[in-house]
């Protein structure tokens, strides 16, 4: 099975946000990326197990950073 997580920025709250519709349960954030990243490697699996989905064969990632521009 193959799950996808996607990372957005919040700007307004300097956090990374990690949320998957294919894994129920998984929202995340950080201040850094690459920490945010390394929680959803542990927490990923242990969320699909406790749903009782099928196990983990791809977990494919997603990343955005929206700022907003002033005039």
């Amino acid at each position: 099975m193959e799950y996808k997580v996607y990372f957005t920025w919040d700007n307004e709250s300097s956090v990374w946000i990690a949320q998957s519709d294919d894994i129920p349960g998984l929202v995340l954030e950080g201040g850094s990326l690459d920490a945010l990243i390394e929680r959803v490697r542990f927490t990923a699996p242990e969320l699909i197990q406790l749903n009782k989905t099928p196990p983990i064969n791809s977990l494919f990632i997603s990343m955005e950073r929206h700022e907003a521009v002033r005039a």
